[in-house]
């Protein structure tokens, strides 16, 4: 049966029925509760008594609950609720005081009640009025099933969790043990904005991004992370702990900020769970934990909370580097440092039904192609390139590519008049499909030039390439040849470094794809990144110190390879004006492949 939308059993309708006669006031019915249960006002208004006698009074037919997974809210079951404060039991925490800020069904609240025997105040904050009612009705049913056990001081609080006063808390049992606990909505704020929600913070760049880092999405923040941080930054002084389920992502976020925040936490641990047994969703998630009123820790031990006996990993800061695995990374770390060429990122349009082509008919037959309208088109060759996507990545060598793009501009900004005259025919197909144009949606578009692109410049247009995929996460780079006579572009979810000398692209692949290089970029990379490879990532591999110290017959045992599999006929000869090519001048970084 529901009640304001929320579960009740009968033993807590047995209770009401026979606890909360006609002529009980609204106090004197609270005043019982919190006596039974500890619970304080479990009614807010006078209302709410007289609709729950009403209920109780009659057949109440159920109502089905919405589906509140939109607004990420998985509620923790039972099971895992209970594992997880027996986690902590056998820690020897136990805690004093316990917050939790969004408490859902409040089962968190219940597996705390059954396991934790010196709790004298519990504080739930939860936006959902009908979980609110919920976790009342559960507190009241766990304390007639079990009469005897120890009965804290309780407040179950309909508010936004941003609006709610964590502050006073601390303040007000600043002495005592506390912990902090729950799973706060696994939901970004631009995906709770799209949804009209009001569970959302005041509008702060909370992390100081740049305008320009906000608009391409680093501004976009898990609301997880949000409350995460503001429990630990009000809470930090108090002797306790904080336990969160949350996104992988957000620990990291929360690891790789703490150089920064340097928050008084430590004994810093990732407690990885599997989502898609305890919730059905397939989002790799895990326990923060950190004990409070510490000196502040920088890195965090990963475990499988199911058997974690030993942690089989390290994640964090050694010295001014934040890597995924410190202990691997140590055996690789000379070679962590600046990257003395510009890794960039491929091109991009947001208008691939139209700037994407592929060629129809006879191969020799110029500027027949057909588009992804799946209209045929005559093309000039002038603006048409071969392009490669991530998924074309998988060979060490490419010379030839499946699709091609029109490339209206050869740096950012740059004027597109030009084609009408020197280009009729592409700019008459382009113009034709100008609302295509009009409905990108990227802020990048305004007040741009029409058929504007972004990740271009004259990087784009040197002939040999060494690229990744930003999206696989396979270890390895691949040398982009020319394609009849012209340089080959790639998309923006690759990154590349172009070079003037086929050479140079060689020497920088063979590197690359050295074992040294491969297990330094898995000590410094993560798994669950939505882009294992970013160029922040690949600016941090020293070309010239891998260069430096590689054994110089494996080197040539590695060219030798690539000119048998592919042809290439080269050698070492350029190799010292590669390794000079690479020394610092006037110790500026290298921009001559940029």
């Amino acid at each position: 049966m529901k009640i304001f939308e929320a579960n009740i059993n009968r033993q807590v309708l047995d209770f009401f029925d026979e606890n909360l006669k006609e002529d009980i006031s609204f106090e004197e019915s609270n005043q019982k509760i919190y006596k039974a249960f500890g619970i304080i006002d479990f009614f807010d208004t006078n209302e709410e008594l007289k609709t729950l006698k009403d209920i109780i009074s009659i057949a109440y037919n159920s109502v089905e609950e919405p589906d509140r997974a939109e607004y990420g809210d998985f509620q923790t079951n039972h099971d895992l609720a209970n594992k997880v404060i027996l986690h902590l039991a056998s820690k020897n925490i136990a805690p004093e005081i316990i917050v939790e800020p969004t408490c859902g069904k409040g089962n968190f609240i219940i597996a705390a009640l059954q396991n934790f025997k010196k709790v004298e105040n519990i504080f739930g904050v939860e936006i959902y009025k009908p979980y609110v009612w919920e976790t009342k009705f559960n507190i009241i049913d766990f304390f007639l099933a079990n009469p005897n056990v120890n009965k804290p001081e309780i407040s179950i609080v309909h508010c936004n969790v941003f609006d709610f006063d964590f502050k006073q808390i601390a303040k007000q049992y600043s002495t005592k043990n506390i912990l902090l606990i729950g799973n706060p909505p696994w939901v970004t704020n631009s995906k709770l904005g799209s949804l009209e929600s009001t569970n959302l913070p005041k509008k702060t760049n909370f992390k100081n991004h740049s305008g320009l880092d906000a608009m391409t999405g680093k501004g976009n923040f898990d609301i997880a992370e949000f409350i995460t941080l503001s429990m630990i930054k009000t809470f930090q002084n108090m002797n306790g702990y904080l336990l969160f389920l949350v996104k992988n992502s957000v620990i990291k976020n929360i690891i790789f900020d703490q150089n920064r925040n340097q928050y008084k936490i430590a004994s810093i641990e990732k407690q990885c769970i599997d989502s898609k047994k305890e919730f059905n969703v397939s989002v790799e998630a895990a326990l923060f934990y950190c004990k409070l009123n510490s000196k502040p820790a920088f890195d965090c031990n990963e475990y499988d909370f199911y058997n974690n006996e030993n942690s089989y990993l390290k994640f964090g800061w050694v010295a001014d580097k934040f890597v995924s695995n410190i202990d691997s990374y140590i055996h690789t770390k000379q070679i962590d440092g600046d990257c003395p060429f510009i890794w960039r990122q491929g091109l991009k349009h947001d208008c691939s039904s139209v700037m994407e082509l592929e060629k129809v008919g006879d191969n020799n037959l110029h500027g027949n192609y057909v588009n992804g309208l799946n209209e045929e088109v005559i093309l000039e060759e002038g603006l048409v390139y071969g392009i490669l996507k991530s998924s074309d990545l998988k060979n060490t060598v490419i010379n030839q590519t499946r699709k091609f793009t029109i490339v209206t501009q050869m740096k950012v900004g740059q004027e597109t008049t030009y084609i009408k005259t020197e280009y009729p025919e592409t700019y008459k197909y382009l113009k034709a499909h100008q609302a295509n144009f009009n409905a990108r949606k990227s802020s990048i578009y305004i007040n741009k030039p029409m058929y504007s692109i972004f990740g271009i410049g004259d990087y784009s247009f040197k002939p040999f390439k060494v690229a990744i995929s930003g999206l696989y996460k396979t270890f390895h780079f691949t040398l982009i040849l020319p394609q009849d006579n012209k340089p080959v572009m790639l998309d923006d979810t690759c990154y590349l470094v172009g070079f003037d000398k086929v050479e140079f692209a060689v020497y920088s692949l063979i590197l690359l794809n050295s074992t040294t290089a491969m297990n330094f970029l898995k000590s410094i990379t993560f798994s669950d990144a939505k882009r294992t490879f970013t160029k922040d990532v690949l600016m941090r591999i020293d070309l010239l110190e891998l260069a430096q110290s590689i054994n110089r017959a494996g080197l040539q045992a590695e060219l030798d390879i690539l000119n048998k599999k592919y042809n290439l006929n080269l050698t070492l000869n350029l190799w010292k004006s590669f390794i000079k090519e690479m020394e610092p001048v006037n110790n500026g970084q290298m921009e001559i492949f940029a």
